[in-house]
């Protein structure tokens, strides 16, 4: 993308949906990126069996939530910025109104609240279609251009497919 070009929300949706696809577990549970605008982020991660926490009961797992929240907390930031750069999350308070529950995709949306020189500061929901499971309020610290790596931007703009490797159990030894 051109240094001047001002990114439209499809050109954010799918730089978004480049960056899910790198992370080994969203893009092995399929996570799509449905809205991405400087105002925030809409994700859907749709209905997988192993989401499930308590199976006899059909809840889902809180770990998936608190998951889900950070990544589309940590989405909403990248459009929010000047210019994209790497933001890790500082901490992430979460907090539950009802168990997610099986055979139902699962909706976030996150947006910014606040951008400091410092910390980018986020709120994100969850919802199924019986009403609100989560929200959350994320912080990240910004790392600025000097500490992103060269051609961050550009990767996440690029028109090529992503050739990221499957996730495989030698990744973590």
């Amino acid at each position: 993308m051109p240094p001047d070009h001002t990114p439209s929300a499809a050109d954010w949706r799918r730089a978004l949906a480049r960056f899910v696809a790198v992370i080994p577990h969203t893009r092995a549970l399929g996570l799509e990126v449905l809205e991405a605008t400087p105002e925030g982020v809409t994700l859907r991660l749709p209905w997988h069996d192993d989401l499930l926490g308590d199976a006899p009961r059909g809840l889902v797992h809180g770990g998936v939530l608190t998951m889900l929240l950070d990544t589309a907390c940590g989405s909403a930031v990248l459009p929010a910025l000047p210019a994209p750069e790497v933001c890790p999350t500082l901490d992430l308070r979460v907090d539950h109104y009802r168990p997610g529950v099986a055979g139902q995709a699962i909706i976030a949306e996150a947006r910014v609240v606040r951008v400091t020189a410092s910390v980018v500061f986020t709120e994100g929901t969850l919802r199924q279609q019986a009403g609100p499971l989560a929200r959350g309020i994320g912080n990240f610290v910004r790392l600025g251009p000097r500490n992103t790596p060269p051609g961050f931007a550009e990767a996440l703009f690029a028109e090529a497919p992503i050739d990221a490797p499957p996730f495989e159990e030698s990744d973590h030894a």
